[in-house]
């Protein structure tokens, strides 16, 4: 184990080298804890194509499931980096699938809601509304809302997220992102708090940043289920 700047060290893991946050309380709300892997005497054939393990057909777990498959179903290397991967490790025919799709989220999404959109923003049942820019933390911990005043919203204290949107056309069809309404508790208290926003000048920027975080939101939920 050795410790790099940043507040990040790397591990070495039966999966693979990862680099994790040095105190753990720091995780992103977005990443996944590796699984317990399937015992080898549990699992004397595949669990995908049931072929018998032998001398010559070996078994592999898969990082992100800890399943055991034999070489042909277990064969591909994917990134991983919910669960703070270095580099790509070997997963499953139906993991590897979920994990490139999750790679549009790091590679794209992540960047547009680090960016930042400009929302009308209103706290619980205020009459005051306040243009700010929203943008996610550079760890993925927080939304910064700044304004003439400052405030930050911690996602693991976030209960629910709805977008909302219009119908862009008179006759109906496609919709558009245009806010969210978010319900949330703040550090300092336990009960819920309220805070809409709602895209002020750039539509179509905020209208990315809001498909964005409905998606981190998904990611968000199924990181707390696990």
């Amino acid at each position: 184990m050795s410790s790099v700047p940043d507040g990040k060290k790397l591990v070495r893991s039966p999966s693979g080298l990862r680099m994790v946050p040095e105190n753990g309380a720091f995780n992103s709300p977005f990443s996944l804890d590796e699984p317990q892997w399937v015992p080898d005497k549990e699992c004397p054939r595949c669990m995908q194509c049931d072929t018998k393990f032998d001398f010559i057909t070996r078994k592999h777990h898969c990082r992100r499931c800890g399943r055991c498959f034999c070489d042909k179903c277990c064969s591909r290397k994917v990134a991983l980096p919910r669960m703070c991967f270095v580099d790509p490790v070997r997963q499953c025919g139906e993991c590897s699938l979920v994990s490139h799709k999750e790679m549009e989220f790091y590679d794209k999404q992540l960047k547009v809601l680090m960016g930042g959109g400009t929302f009308v923003v209103t706290l619980g049942t205020s009459d005051k509304a306040e243009t700010m820019m929203c943008r996610l933390s550079n760890n993925h911990r927080y939304l910064f809302l700044d304004g003439e005043s400052h405030f930050e919203v911690e996602l693991s204290r976030i209960s629910s997220m709805q977008v909302l949107t219009d119908v862009t056309s008179p006759g109906g069809g496609t919709s558009r992102a245009t806010g969210m309404l978010l319900h949330y508790k703040p550090m300092s208290s336990q009960d819920a708090q309220q805070l809409r926003m709602e895209a002020a000048e750039d539509k179509k920027v905020a209208s990315m940043w809001l498909a964005a975080m409905h998606k981190a939101a998904k990611l968000l939920y199924e990181a707390r289920d696990q």
